[in-house]
């Protein structure tokens, strides 16, 4: 018996602890972290098919392609109202510089949108080169932006 009591109170002492260290809430009024992380996901749901197919681990269907492409397209305007100015709070992973820098996170969200409008426009063709190539430049403008705009 002395035993179960003992396991019973390391368990309660770890389900303590990780009450403690669990994810972080987001406090602010409108929930704008939550909002813009959930599009952020949706954004990585969109394109990782479409990696895949490039990466040559997928079958390439035009049809289902071009129908990502625009999904995306779709969702490329809308996480960044969800940058408010009080929007800087934990546990967001953005970098000050969204807000510091305004016309430097706006430039880098319309190289974004016109990177995925040249990724549409490939995927309307039937060259798989240019889609591959325009995939990339999405990533690369994916990547840029994190660098520059979030703590990883």
């Amino acid at each position: 018996m002395p035993r179960f009591s003992a396991i019973c109170i390391a368990l309660l002492g770890a389900l303590t602890l990780a009450a403690c260290f669990g994810p972080a809430k987001d406090t602010h009024p409108n929930q704008v972290l939550t909002k813009r992380n959930a599009l952020f996901k949706q954004f990585t749901r969109t394109l990782e098919p479409m990696v895949v197919v490039t990466n040559g681990r997928g079958e390439y269907d035009k049809e289902t392609f071009l129908a990502l492409a625009q999904d995306l397209e779709k969702l490329s305007t809308k996480p960044w109202s969800y940058f408010p100015q009080d929007g800087n709070y934990p546990p967001t992973r953005a970098r000050p510089e969204v807000w510091s820098n305004p016309a430097e996170f706006k430039q880098a969200q319309e190289k974004y949108r016109a990177c995925i409008s040249a990724l549409v426009n490939a995927a309307q063709g039937n060259n798989l080169d240019k889609v591959k190539l325009a995939v990339s430049e999405v990533t690369s403008s994916c990547k840029s932006c994190h660098k520059q705009f979030r703590f990883e």
